[in-house]
């Protein structure tokens, strides 16, 4: 039987208070199955955003549950929230997110100086980060720089430090925003690949060509789940009817 690695139920978010309170998220309720492709789609303002954060432990909700691989974390402190994130999570940005100054391989490595269980050497630490960018195609470019690195090099090293720790779950935040559609479809196929060797991957996007790698597309609109599908397709009258409203 496969086993649910998150699993939401009537989750909120509300900012402010009284008049001027702001309801992000209205009761969402779904579960995301170990080893699935889910993409996350909506218009601006959708919840995407307030889901995704909370999803990757970056926030907390302001009601309902959230339990991840077996934990309830809807209610940690921010320190439980970053263990929890560290141990657990691996982000993959729209804007890669990489220290200028470090080279790739010292980039990849980041996560593992933050993880209190780590007690690997540097050298060790070293050769997993290698490993990780080997998977991803990089072995070549171990020591170089991000600006020497083009933008679907630079979400190959993104990528790979997002599998340092190996997490239970990878969340891609519009992954192929910032790249040429040659390099987007590039990293398509990476992540295609990460999930056919059996990652979870939940991915928020606004493309519908994007989302199309997904073997699911949750749907959202005001805060709530209005489509929770199989496959694209069957989404793409709301997407093309609501999307040029959200760019």
């Amino acid at each position: 039987m496969t086993e649910n690695l998150i699993q939401i139920q009537d989750l909120t978010k509300v900012y402010g208070a009284g008049t001027i309170a702001v309801h992000a998220l209205q009761g969402l309720s779904a579960n995301v199955e170990q080893g699935e492709f889910v993409a996350i789609m909506g218009p601006s303002g959708s919840g995407k955003s307030t889901l995704m954060n909370i999803l990757g432990c970056l926030d907390r909700p302001t009601g309902g549950s959230y339990v991840l691989d077996g934990e309830d974390v809807s209610g940690l402190s921010k320190d439980r929230l970053a263990s929890v994130r560290n141990r657990k999570i691996g982000f993959i940005f729209q804007a890669y997110n990489l220290l200028p100054r470090l080279t790739a391989v010292r980039n990849v490595m980041l996560p593992l100086l933050y993880d209190r269980r780590n007690h690997l050497s540097d050298a060790q630490a070293v050769a997993r980060a290698a490993s990780r960018l080997e998977q991803v195609g990089l072995s070549d470019r171990l020591h170089h720089r991000p600006n020497e690195l083009s933008g679907g090099q630079q979400q190959r090293v993104a990528i790979a430090r997002a599998l340092i720790n190996e997490p239970s779950i990878i969340l891609a935040d519009e992954p192929t925003g910032n790249l040429d559609t040659r390099s987007g479809q590039e990293i398509m196929r990476l992540l295609d690949e990460l999930h056919r060797q059996g990652a979870t991957i939940v991915m928020v996007t606004h493309e519908l060509d994007i989302a199309e790698n997904a073997q699911r597309v949750i749907y959202l609109q005001d805060g709530r789940i209005i489509s929770d599908r199989t496959h694209a397709s069957g989404i793409a009258h709301m997407f093309n009817a609501t999307n040029e409203g959200g760019r």
